[in-house]
């Protein structure tokens, strides 16, 4: 957990071309909206690390500008699976899925998604067709992916921060205590 936690001290400043918040007031942002849709502790715990992989991979700039897919999705799940369970890492493997999901079935969804995420969609696959919706929709953490995504899309807003830096790291670590306390006692 704090090697999650220095990702966030570390790289929590960067920024991708065409985004307007950090990656550490964009993880603050959709785990809020995740708090106050009273999602799980797993799903916002989810929604706070969604984007993780981005931060473990480090790459410099914005990999999209250079037509490169960093599957941030991917690698973000397996950091996450050990430590955290399905509850947490799913959602995160799937929310790429979700945004190609959701441009497939909402014909206006398209049109509401950053520059960054509008780039990252033909590199990730673009719109799902009718198969790749229906194996996506049978998917066991679908609906939770699908809720992340849409936290994903809206928790990009410039002014809004509530907290410290220090305060929302703090409640991030708050957060991935009361998910694995949660786990062990399941267990």
């Amino acid at each position: 957990m704090n090697t999650l936690l220095a990702l966030y001290e570390q790289g929590g400043d960067l920024v991708y071309a065409g985004e307007s918040v950090t990656q550490l007031m964009h993880a603050w942002q959709c785990g809020r909206l995740a708090e106050k849709s009273d999602a799980s502790a797993a799903l916002q715990l989810a929604s706070w690390l969604h984007d993780v992989g981005h931060l473990w991979v480090n790459l410099e700039g914005t990999p999209t500008l250079r037509g490169q897919d960093d599957v941030h999705e991917s690698i973000g799940a397996q950091v996450l699976l050990p430590v955290f369970g399905l509850a947490v890492s799913e959602p995160v493997r799937l929310h790429v899925q979700a945004k190609r999901y959701l441009v497939g079935t909402r014909e206006i969804y398209a049109s509401k998604l950053s520059p960054d995420s509008v780039r990252s969609l033909q590199l990730q696959g673009g719109p799902m067709g009718p198969q790749e919706c229906a194996a996506f929709e049978a998917e066991p953490f679908f609906a939770d992916a699908v809720k992340l995504r849409v936290w994903d899309d809206l928790g990009k807003k410039s002014a809004w921060f509530e907290d410290t830096r220090h305060d929302a790291l703090d409640h991030l670590m708050q957060l991935m205590h009361r998910v694995v306390q949660a786990r062990v006692i399941q267990i």
